[in-house]
């Protein structure tokens, strides 16, 4: 099993001026140190709009900056909502690319459809055209990966015609792709399509093994590629507190805090059953009187990979028997100096022993899947991509409806380049036919 780290970036009131810029700040510092230590991969989510919850609204800056702060860890996009007013596929496929160039092929590509009403209702989205949306989407951003040109796409959310998207990224035929799973149908639909099921859900290792053992159920029954590369794997949340580890267990009790439970009051809160005034809402003023209320909803103990060494390794080994492929591990608000000590902690005294073991099982997985993968390829429908017409071009004058002219900063430009050539000339013939008569 792999162990990875897991950001939202929460941000809980009051602010400072320089809260924002120190947050983003020590992530890179944590991540560099998560790089030595040994983790696989540093996943990094997309929200817009959910203030103190999440401010990882660029995640793709975010990763280009630990792209340059790293060597080996992986660098997952956990995930980026693929509905095209949010980000349009084509830039998606040029934004992933450039990353995957920037960080030597080490790009994961989660994806996802969005949920709450702040996104989906402040983007315009509605609710019933999500899953559409992000199945046309996936279509085109991948197509614009690897086609050369892209010949162009019609569907009922996304209309594009031939271009070809640059850069291609350096993984071929492109990263390993993952869809967020919040279900156990999501999870089957991840293996029906081939891809890596992000399994975002808190059931606890007994419950995992269930969704673990019925997603290559499904992938070897029922799977079938829609991306030119497979990736079978699957990916649980480690519980639904905070990493935090110490020399004790009362220590990193006391370092976690009331924090550890603000991420799932967060989703409680933008996702289900708060109501949000936005830059008014005081969020972490709401955490505060509801733990008040209810102690539980911070408690720590057996809820994440909390407390010592010990405590924390028998944690992730009950992970590790479920056969889940990689655990992601959430990060504390405002426990910059704990989460660096437990980054440490456990690059020495925890990581080593399961990388160790993953290194076999991955070995053993291969080989255990290779009649899989074929009986997958098998079920591959052909594409139904437009042939390129080779006698397509664009070019000339962008123009308005009506066919009339609406971009003319263009060619004002460009006249004003001509003019300045035609005086440099004129100029350099002046200058030299002064300097020929003083000859």
């Amino acid at each position: 099993m792999r162990i990875s780290l897991f950001y939202e970036f929460p941000l809980p009131r009051p602010w400072s001026e320089d809260d924002e810029h120190q947050l983003f700040q020590h992530g890179l510092d944590e991540v560099e140190a998560a790089d030595k230590a040994g983790f696989s991969t540093v996943w990094l989510t997309e929200h817009h709009f959910l203030e103190e919850y999440c401010h990882s609204t660029a995640p793709e800056m975010f990763l280009a900056a630990a792209s340059q702060r790293t060597r080996n860890i992986r660098l997952g996009f956990g995930v980026m909502h693929l509905p095209p007013p949010i980000n349009h596929p084509a830039r998606i496929a040029e934004r992933v690319a450039t990353l995957d160039h920037l960080s030597n092929g080490r790009v994961e590509f989660g994806t996802g459809e969005g949920s709450s009403v702040a996104e989906l209702g402040g983007f315009g989205i509605d609710p019933a055209d999500k899953r559409g949306m992000w199945e046309e989407a996936l279509e085109v951003a991948i197509r614009c990966m690897v086609e050369e040109p892209f010949s162009g796409f019609k569907g009922e959310h996304v209309e594009m015609p031939a271009r070809n998207v640059i850069p291609k990224p350096l993984q071929k035929p492109h990263p390993p792709v993952w869809v967020a799973c919040t279900r156990p149908s999501s999870v089957q639909m991840a293996a029906q399509k081939a891809i890596g099921a992000l399994s975002f859900a808190y059931t606890g290792p007994g419950p995992l093994k269930e969704r673990v053992d019925g997603y290559y159920r499904e992938l070897e029954e029922r799977g079938a590629p829609v991306t030119p590369a497979v990736n079978p794997n699957i990916l649980a949340i480690g519980g639904d507190l905070s990493m935090m580890v110490a020399r004790t267990d009362e220590e990193a009790l006391k370092r976690l805090g009331i924090g550890g439970g603000f991420f799932s009051f967060g989703i409680m809160h933008y996702y289900m059953t708060g109501m949000h005034t936005p830059g008014r809402t005081k969020v972490w003023e709401r955490y505060e009187q509801a733990v008040a209320e209810d102690p539980t909803l911070a408690y720590g103990p057996g809820r994440g990979a909390i407390g010592s060494p010990r405590t924390v390794r028998e944690f992730l080994r009950g992970y590790e028997e479920s056969g889940v492929d990689e655990i992601i591990l959430l990060l504390n608000p405002r426990s910059h100096e704990g989460t660096m000590e437990s980054i440490e902690i456990m690059g020495r005294e925890i990581l080593p022993e399961f990388i160790e073991r993953d290194a076999a099982a991955q070995e053993a997985k291969r080989k255990r899947l290779e009649p899989v993968i074929e009986k997958i390829e098998a079920r591959r429908q052909p594409s139904d991509a437009p042939v390129f017409d080779e006698t397509y071009a664009f070019g000339g004058l962008p123009t308005g409806r009506g066919g009339k002219f609406t971009a003319s900063e263009i060619p004002e430009a460009m006249a004003e380049i001509n003019e300045g050539r035609v005086k440099a000339a004129q100029r350099a013939r002046e200058e030299a036919k002064q300097h020929e008569q003083a000859g």
